[in-house]
């Protein structure tokens, strides 16, 4: 059985940082784009960042560039989302994806997805 499992959410004070993990079993995803996406309540689901397959390749939201940095070690079939600086409008539940059918640039159809850790930052 295919899972990812994240961790390392939790409640924070705006200028604070947290690290999210999201580890993966059941299969390999080291030729895979990989992401976070993230959902506010009342909000629909957004991208967040994404990694090649290599990690050579990031992308990001607008609104969390500088500040939020992704990461992966192939060799853990892990994925990492360092958050710096945060802020109360990052306060979501924040999912991992794994995506079969891209090596680049995680799409929103990604075929694997985590249960979702949530990140509240307060004022």
């Amino acid at each position: 059985q295919v899972q990812l499992v994240e961790s390392g959410g939790g409640l924070v004070q705006a200028g604070g940082s947290l690290r999210l993990s999201c580890a993966a079993s059941g299969r390999t995803f080291s030729s895979n784009a990989m992401g976070w996406f993230r959902q506010a309540p009342g909000k629909e689901r957004e991208f967040v960042a994404g990694i090649n397959w290599s990690g050579v390749n990031t992308y990001y939201l607008d609104s969390v560039k500088g500040r939020f940095t992704i990461s992966r070690d192939n060799a853990k079939n892990t994925v990492y989302l360092q958050m710096n600086s945060l802020k109360p409008e990052d306060t979501a539940v924040y999912y991992c994806a794994a995506d079969t059918s891209r090596w680049d640039l995680i799409s929103e159809y990604a075929d694997y997805w985590g249960q979702g850790t949530q990140v509240t930052v307060s004022s």
